[in-house]
């Protein structure tokens, strides 16, 4: 069907605005911090001379941080390195890792270290999901110092914790109703805060000087490696790069570049050149305090707090649902438990929710605020994850640039090395901050990590052992054909790893009933490295004699297995079941720690890991009174 210019472009400017709340609502609210921790690091030591060129300095490393990192790398770079559509990092790592053809294969160093760095980058993202809220709120509540008075300081905290209560509460409903809102207000945001820094230049024109990158130059040199301080600092006016990336799948790369250049950028432009235009016109610590707040007029500074804590929710809220994308593909690929994954809306498959993922995120963020108190303090966590991620999607990009796109070594060195060059100046100051909150989003990390390594090497040590247990399907069927096994009317499904063997829950049910139900199904679900499986990709059914029936079904890591429409789907391949018809058999493993294969905390680790992850039956929405659960206790 073709759609008119008008309609395209109509369709192409709502997705931009609906990019504008969901990708751009976190470095859109980077002008409430970003400038002042540049000037004063952080918690206010480090704080360099407020003079021109110092001020010059710091804009023009702002600016040109945002062109090179975000317009350059990421717009018209990283954009370019689309799964089947769909972004960020565990998307990445699909493609850079070549896809193995057989089960559970090793894979060569280079593919290992590719998937270290995506699980480490992913650790942090998830990091992120926990900082975010806690700042950008923290901050935007700050406002009320300058609005109101400095005697509301003390309400800051409480303020804070009352709005991520709220937020965090309302999750499971969706965004569904509220979500049509976030565009438009982000829109008022951006087109706010650009007015107000056209408010700033006019008190202070030279500062359009900034835009020339020998400032920034300038700066670097002068100041050497007392620099670092302020490049902690300026790395913050890039958080939420990775977003763009992340949230292409949601709204495509052309819309996402359209909200950018359009709106996003020169918005972003104009108020860091304002605030510092108010800085160098007013050069006071108090300037420094929120600067931002301080281009208001007085009339308009409490209004200010409102939209801007509207705007950090907003950013929040996006994060949070990134988190929940994040998990659920982790799910998927196999590096986290099952999660009890409710979606909140019947018309949009991607509006999901997961409890687990957002207690966490509520208990991290409310910590953090507490535990912080303010946002300069908080800034010290924040940067190093940020730096940290964004390097790590450099290093698999040469992967993807190399291998996928044929770029020549000379291109990769100069493209990737030039990004790679940038990132290590804002990463090695923050490692600095390590003592000062750096720790945090580092520990969050490790602790992710840890949970991914143990559950996939985990789940690999427990399919090489029901491998070992089980019976070849050739064997099976030979068998069958001798006679000598009872078989019973209807219908019987188990869920099998691999679909060559016979699953051990069937020889357990052979072992102890000595019966088989008449038709036998096997069914594998395999997790593809696309988010999504074409339907002539979907489902693969073959009879295998005697009854016994083998179903390979495959979805992308951004779909859900549901067993009931797989079997519905099975009807036009000549198998004719329903799920309320038949029965489902399942294997309950139980883990028992050894330290034959883990050291034996991990082991232990597994264990717990196991016992948390939702049940298959819910997982992949069995009907309860058609499941038998076979027990069996495993040693690993």
């Amino acid at each position: 069907m073709s759609h008119s210019p008008e309609s395209t472009s109509r369709r192409k400017a709502l997705l931009a605005l609906g990019a504008l709340g969901v990708v751009y609502g976190d470095i859109g609210t980077s002008p409430l911090y970003a400038l002042r921790e540049s000037m004063t690091g952080p918690g206010g030591h480090g704080m360099v001379d407020i003079n021109p060129a110092n001020v010059l300095g710091i804009l023009s490393l702002i600016i040109w941080a945002l062109v090179s990192l975000i317009a350059v790398k990421y717009i018209s770079v990283v954009m370019r390195a689309d799964n089947d559509g769909e972004g960020g990092l565990l998307a990445m790592l699909a493609l850079a890792v070549p896809q193995t053809t057989k089960l559970g294969s090793p894979v060569n160093r280079r593919s290992y270290v590719l998937v270290l760095l995506a699980l480490l980058g992913t650790a942090f993202l998830f990091g992120d999901g926990i900082i975010t809220p806690a700042i950008s709120v923290l901050s935007a509540v700050e406002g009320l110092k300058v609005a109101a008075s400095p005697a509301m300081e003390s309400w800051i905290v409480p303020i804070t914790v009352v709005i991520l209560l709220g937020l965090f509460s309302i999750q499971y409903r969706g965004t569904g109703r509220v979500g049509i809102w976030f565009g438009p207000i982000t829109l008022v945001w951006f087109l706010t805060i650009g007015v107000l820094g056209v408010r700033g230049i006019l008190m202070y024109p030279g500062v359009l000087m900034a835009m020339n990158p020998w400032w920034a130059l300038q700066f670097l040199i002068h100041h050497g490696l007392d620099s670092a301080v302020t490049l902690g600092g300026v790395c913050l006016c890039i958080t939420g790069g990775e977003a763009l990336y992340a949230d292409m799948g949601h709204f495509g790369r052309n819309p996402i570049r359209l909200a950018w250049f359009a709106v996003v950028l020169p918005a972003l432009l104009l108020n860091y050149l304002g605030q510092g235009a108010l800085v160098l016109s007013n050069p006071s610590p108090e300037t420094l305090v929120s600067p931002l707040y301080q281009l208001a007029p007085v009339w308009f500074k409490m209004p200010l707090v409102i939209l801007g804590t509207l705007a950090a929710v907003i950013a929040s809220q996006a994060l949070i649902s990134g988190a929940f994308s994040l998990a659920m593909q982790a799910v998927q690929m196999g590096y986290l438990p099952r999660l009890a994954i409710d979606h909140t809306s019947e018309s949009e498959h991607g509006q999901i929710y997961v409890g687990q993922v957002n207690r966490a995120i509520m208990v991290g963020s409310i910590a953090l605020v507490i535990g912080f108190q303010t946002s300069s303090n908080l800034a010290a966590a924040y940067g190093i994850a940020v730096c940290l991620t964004m390097l790590i999607t450099t290093l698999v990009l040469c992967s993807i640039a190399r291998r996928l796109w044929l770029w020549p070594v000379w291109k990769v060195v100069l493209v990737c090395g030039s990004f790679m060059l940038i990132e290590l100046s804002f990463v090695l100051p923050n490692l600095l901050k390590i003592t000062q909150g750096g720790w945090v989003p580092m520990l969050i990390g490790a602790a992710l990590m840890l949970t991914m390594l143990t559950w996939k090497r985990g789940r690999a040590v427990l399919a090489g052992k029901f491998a070992a247990m089980s019976l070849p399907l050739s064997d099976l069927i030979e068998s069958l054909n001798r006679g000598g096994v009872t078989r019973v009317q209807g219908t019987a499904v188990y869920l099998s790893l691999a679909g060559g063997s016979a699953p051990p829950a069937m020889l357990h049910n052979l072992k102890h009933n000595q019966v088989l139900h008449r038709t036998t199904i096997i069914l594998t679900i395999q997790a593809a490295r696309t988010p999504r499986v074409s339907d002539n990709e979907r489902l693969e059914v073959s009879e295998l004699g005697s009854g016994v029936w083998r179903v390979v079904a495959r979805s992308g890591f951004m779909e859900r297995p549901n067993v009931p429409e797989i079997l519905a789907a099975c009807g036009e391949h000549g198998l004719s079941c329903r799920a309320d018809k038949v029965s489902f058999f399942l294997g309950r493993e139980t883990i028992l720690a050894t330290h034959e294969h883990f050291p034996l905390w991990q082991s232990k680790y597994f264990a717990l890991l196991s016992r948390s992850s939702q049940s298959a039956m819910e997982f992949f929405n069995l009907p309860p009174n058609r499941v038998i659960e076979l027990g069996a206790q495993i040693e690993v």
